[in-house]
């Protein structure tokens, strides 16, 4: 692959899309090499860069299946179960705690 044109924040042509304004319009870049890129200068670091994909080469996404809807319901449910005691938080288990509120404050729990 060569080197890519690169376009500055907002000035990229027509029929060019990042992936998230490809999964917008209901399509994935599908295999196809990078076409451009974007650059958003910054201040005191290097500039943001977001890949360009041609929308003519993309491809719909694919359908979710029942198998893929249970198998992201299981992840989902997972991370919200406390590896403690064993019990549905209600949310998404912190990394930063690495169990529920209540078993990793119990002192706080008591005081309530």
């Amino acid at each position: 692959m060569g080197t890519v044109p690169v376009y500055r924040w907002r000035l990229a042509p027509d029929g060019l899309a990042t992936r998230r304004q490809l999964r917008a319009l209901g399509l994935r870049p599908g295999g196809q090499d990078v076409a451009a890129q974007v650059e958003r200068p910054r201040r005191r670091r290097g500039p943001l860069v977001a890949y360009l994909y041609r929308i003519e080469h993309a491809k719909p996404v694919r359908p979710m299946t029942p198998a893929k809807r249970a198998a992201l319901a299981k992840a989902n449910a997972a991370r919200r179960t406390c590896p403690a005691c064993r019990r549905d938080a209600g949310y998404v288990i912190p990394f930063s705690l690495g169990t529920c509120a209540t078993c990793a404050f119990p002192e706080e729990q008591r005081a309530a």
